[in-house]
């Protein structure tokens, strides 16, 4: 489902992926409100492309109510806003992805298709703007980064880039096997439970 309040962005993205045999547009919605009332009627789409600036009832809201009442639905949100506040509150509200909508259109579907396979995406772009004024880490996280091995730092990197752990082993020339044993080793050191939080740590501390 698309959801966008901008006519013009709305049916561009329609038009490009009905040329795409992977994808199927199930719905689109040009408000929060328009788009909530869809899904209550009954439709479930695999993932909702997401706008953050809606009149009435925002993208955010938008994320923290599909999440609550519909968390089998992916949400990846594709805005112009890559700011601190705008991607934190997005993460934060459980959203599956963030994508920038100056990205190449084949990206957007590659992340698409990532975020419905299980894996996290977050716009390199945002990378560089995510943190720039949040205050210095607590020194436990710090040190818990620092005591990450080589290969487990590789991983992380390679989960903050949206890579699932298939394409993480082919990148790393190792078993899906040990991605998943480093994976685990990693969000233990670093008190993390999934892969959202691994990637935007991986952020903060500019491993990228």
């Amino acid at each position: 489902m698309i959801v966008d309040d901008h006519l013009v962005v709305r049916k561009g993205l329609c038009y490009f992926f009905k040329q795409e045999a992977s994808v199927e547009i199930t719905a689109e919605a040009g408000t929060g409100e328009e788009a909530m009332k869809i899904l209550s009627e009954g439709t479930k789409p695999d993932l909702i492309l997401l706008d953050l600036s809606m009149p009435g009832i925002g993208g955010v809201e938008v994320t923290s109510f599909v999440k609550k009442q519909y968390p089998s639905v992916k949400v990846l949100v594709l805005t112009s806003f890559e700011d601190e506040d705008h991607v934190i509150s997005a993460v934060q509200a459980g959203a599956d992805g963030y994508c920038l909508k100056d990205t190449d259109p084949e990206e957007l579907l590659k992340a698409i298709q990532r975020v419905v396979k299980g894996s996290k995406n977050i716009d390199p772009k945002v990378a560089g703007h995510l943190f720039q004024h949040v205050h210095h880490e607590k020194s436990d996280e710090v040190i818990a980064v620092q005591s990450l091995t080589r290969r487990e730092r590789e991983v992380l990197i390679e989960i903050a880039r949206g890579k699932n752990n298939r394409e993480i082993a082919a990148t790393l020339f190792i078993t899906e096997k040990t991605v998943k044993t480093h994976i685990t080793n990693l969000f233990a050191k670093l008190a993390v439970e999934d892969r959202t939080k691994a990637a935007l740590l991986a952020i903060r501390h500019k491993l990228l």
